[in-house]
């Protein structure tokens, strides 16, 4: 088995002075969502910049091995950010469209690999130039607090993007790509960011795709894909932060991130994957592969449904074997 291969980031993301912690919430006190008694208090996070060049469909299975570790309790809370290869992204919920297959196509031919991926919603790409972000919080009430996770992890993007100079908040765009509540946008014009779910018993996976670069190449995928799925989709809407400062790479957006959440309080622990890792992953490749019957995809015995409330979240009805 290859390697995964680490990603370092440097330090000194820093350009504007900004207090610690997150400052945009809806819907939840800042201080008892993130450190108040009787909620969930801060705990060792294990951070992760694992990545497997060339193996997409390994990358994202990784990510629900993990989830998966958390929630069995075999690790603790875990969170990975990388620089992922190029692939797109789509969820089990597009793979019921009639145009799905025609829209696998369309992904090869532009060069990206198909995954279907963890969580709910709609088509999303990774690119060189974009930061996949992957967190596993272990939780016996999962279901019940699907919007604080929602709330954290998409306030966490935007002050990090905002300590970079950037004019991020969380909402939704008229016309974006994979639509949701807690997107990030840059001035209210572009969006950058979307994020998902995906919770099984015991645990929850937040997931997202912060882009970077390369924003001519994700409307031009983007665009013929979303008209054959059916989809609504305004090719003027999605773009990466590099459009808004050219001087922003994939290291410091990382490092970025990272310093706010020293600041927010998370102690976080270095950690690298074990070898282990990979043959799980490899078991969960048929949830995982874009091509793959309905039939075959029953038989791992996973009950995927889109919450009542946020299509962006794929509830698991059976526990995972």
């Amino acid at each position: 088995m290859a390697k995964n291969a680490p990603f370092s980031p440097s330090a000194g993301s820093r350009r504007h002075g900004e207090s610690s912690g997150f400052d945009e919430l809806s819907g939840l006190d800042q201080a008892k969502a993130f450190a108040g008694p009787g909620t969930r208090p801060f705990r060792p996070l294990r951070l992760h910049h694992d990545r497997y060049p060339g193996r997409p469909l390994l990358d994202t299975s990784v990510s629900h091995a993990m989830l998966r570790r958390v929630a069995a309790g075999a690790v603790g809370e875990s969170l990975r950010i990388y620089v992922p290869d190029r692939s797109l992204l789509f969820s089990s919920l597009d793979a019921r469209r009639p145009g799905f297959e025609r829209a696998l196509e369309l992904a090869e031919e532009a060069g990206f690999t198909p995954v279907i991926r963890l969580a709910g919603g709609q088509a999303a790409a990774f690119l060189e130039q974009s930061i996949a972000l992957a967190w596993a919080m272990p939780d016996v009430d999962a279901h019940l607090h699907i919007r604080p996770r929602f709330e954290e992890f998409a306030n966490w993007i935007a002050k990090s993007l905002r300590r970079l100079g950037l004019d991020a908040h969380v909402g939704s765009l008229p016309g974006e790509y994979c639509p949701g509540e807690f997107s990030v946008h840059i001035a209210g014009r572009v969006k950058v960011m979307g994020v998902g779910q995906r919770v099984i018993r015991g645990g929850a996976h937040v997931g997202g795709v912060l882009t970077i670069g390369q924003s001519e190449l994700l409307r031009e995928t983007l665009a013929p894909i979303y008209q054959v799925l059916g989809l609504e989709f305004r090719p003027e809407s999605a773009g990466g932060v590099a459009d808004f400062d050219n001087t922003l790479d994939c290291e410091t957006v990382i490092t970025a991130l990272i310093e706010t959440l020293r600041e927010s309080g998370y102690p976080l622990e270095n950690q690298r994957f074990d070898g282990e890792i990979e043959r799980e992953a490899e078991g969960l490749f048929p949830i995982h592969r874009a091509r793959v019957s309905a039939e075959d995809r029953k038989s791992m015995g996973a009950v995927l449904r889109a919450s009542r409330r946020d299509a962006k979240t794929l509830l698991q009805g059976d526990p995972e074997k």
